[in-house]
């Protein structure tokens, strides 16, 4: 959605898990005609990914359900500006059981095989900050140089480190043809420096093909961020927030206001963080507008029953929220904890949330007052993620948080896919 926010029209989807791809399923079909292609099952041939020609503007747009190591992308030769996908990341999640290169689960040797087979303008890929962790570093400079030389395929019979040693021979000489080569950037990113209302730190690695001399200094500044903690405090002080939020009750302001830090950054200019008060109250939703409102979810209705509040989907209240130590809540004015994917979906204190209600009707000083929490709805959760109101989703509720808890923050994906775009069309306007 972000790359498509971005201008870009979609010409092929792939997903391998059941309900996001029922989930995609829905979504393109209300912006485009959609088809889903099942991939054979382990034991037949590679199947194309279509056997089709690109698809003009307004017609189907494949969905390939399966396995991306069977689908062969090598008709979209030539006729891609962007791919853009997220290798699986558990094999290098702090979450996951950190296996690294040896997972299975690791797609990024099928990432660079698309790029051999579609050879596109530019690729965008996100993943976790875990590949920066000093036992991933040298496979994590291993990835980023596969990319550069992706068309320099490893031997069945050849370790990575063998493979590292080839394309740091090819880096020096630098004998590569451009249109196989491509110029990376890696940049690590907080999602809420760039507007999302969620502290999430990922890696985003864009490569442009080295042909189109794309001006990377200038891709570098539309990607540098535009909002800031310290510009959040400032307006915590100042009192634009609460112009915001005018009916947040004063007990909640002063225990807010008496949290900001005494010593704060000289303004740079940038804007305030978006908090999970300004998600939930409703920020812009990529297309022009505002969301409107999420109405409150009340403590009689934690019964797992869809009301349609306000005729809000998946705004449904959820029993048995637990605050216990390693799983503090998240808070109405800051940004969200990183969602994330567990097994049940966003595990512990991820998705538990303080509200402002008090625990006790008159608790005494400001140190002793205790707050009401409850489970984040899928919604508010899609609301930080920055999804769409309309943005529906497959599955019970479990497999919806997990579903979000695997996404790139759609607004975090169109701020680099917008400077895609642009440094693209400029590198166009000079050839």
């Amino acid at each position: 959605m972000g790359v498509e926010r971005a201008g870009f029209r979609p010409l092929l989807f792939n997903e391998f898990a059941k309900y996001a791809c029922e989930t995609l399923d829905v979504n393109v079909s209300k912006r485009h005609k959609a088809d889903r292609i099942r991939v054979p099952a382990p034991g037949k041939d590679v199947v194309a990914a279509g056997p089709y020609e690109v698809p003009p503007p307004g017609a189907v747009v494949p969905i390939v359900e399966g396995d991306v190591q069977r689908i062969d992308m090598g008709n979209l030769n030539g006729r891609v500006d962007v791919l853009a996908g997220g290798p699986p990341c558990q094999p290098f999640s702090l979450g996951g059981v950190a296996k690294g290169d040896e997972d299975k689960r690791n797609m990024f040797p099928q990432m660079f095989r698309a790029v051999r087979q579609i050879q596109p303008k530019a690729v965008i890929c996100e993943n976790v900050r875990g590949l920066l962790r000093p036992s991933f570093k040298p496979y994590f400079d291993y990835i980023l140089r596969e990319l550069e030389f992706p068309f320099v395929e490893r031997r069945v019979d050849s370790t990575w480190q063998e493979h590292d040693d080839v394309l740091r021979a090819m880096e020096e000489r630098r004998d590569v043809r451009p249109d196989e080569r491509y110029d990376v950037i890696m940049t690590p990113v907080n999602a809420a420096d760039y507007g999302v209302p969620q502290i999430r730190n990922r890696i985003i690695i864009v490569a442009f093909r080295s042909d189109l001399n794309v001006d990377l200094d200038t891709f570098r500044k539309f990607i540098t961020p535009q909002y800031s903690e310290g510009a959040l405090f400032r307006s915590i002080l100042n009192g634009d927030y609460w112009k915001r939020h005018d009916q947040v009750p004063e007990h909640v302001r002063e225990r807010v206001v008496a949290s900001v830090p005494k010593n704060l950054p000289l303004d740079d200019g940038t804007k305030p963080w978006r908090t999970l008060r300004d998600a939930i109250v409703g920020i812009e939703d990529g297309e022009g507008g505002k969301l409107p409102p999420l109405p409150p979810i009340g403590w009689d209705k934690l019964d797992r029953v869809d009301y349609r509040a306000g005729g809000f989907r998946y705004h449904v209240g959820w029993p048995g929220a637990r605050i216990y130590d390693g799983h503090t809540p998240n808070e109405y004015d800051r940004p969200a904890k990183t969602v994330k994917a567990g097994v049940h979906g966003v595990p512990g204190g991820e998705s538990v949330m303080l509200t402002d209600d008090l625990l006790e009707p008159d608790p005494g000083p400001l140190a002793a007052k205790r707050y009401k929490h409850r489970y984040m709805t899928v919604r508010e959760t899609a609301r930080v993620m920055t999804f769409p109101d309309e943005w529906e989703l497959a599955g019970p509720r479990g497999e919806q948080m997990r579903q979000l808890g695997n996404a790139v923050p759609v607004l975090l994906g169109e701020v680099f896919a917008k400077a895609v775009a642009a440094v693209l069309d400029e590198a166009k306007s000079r050839a």
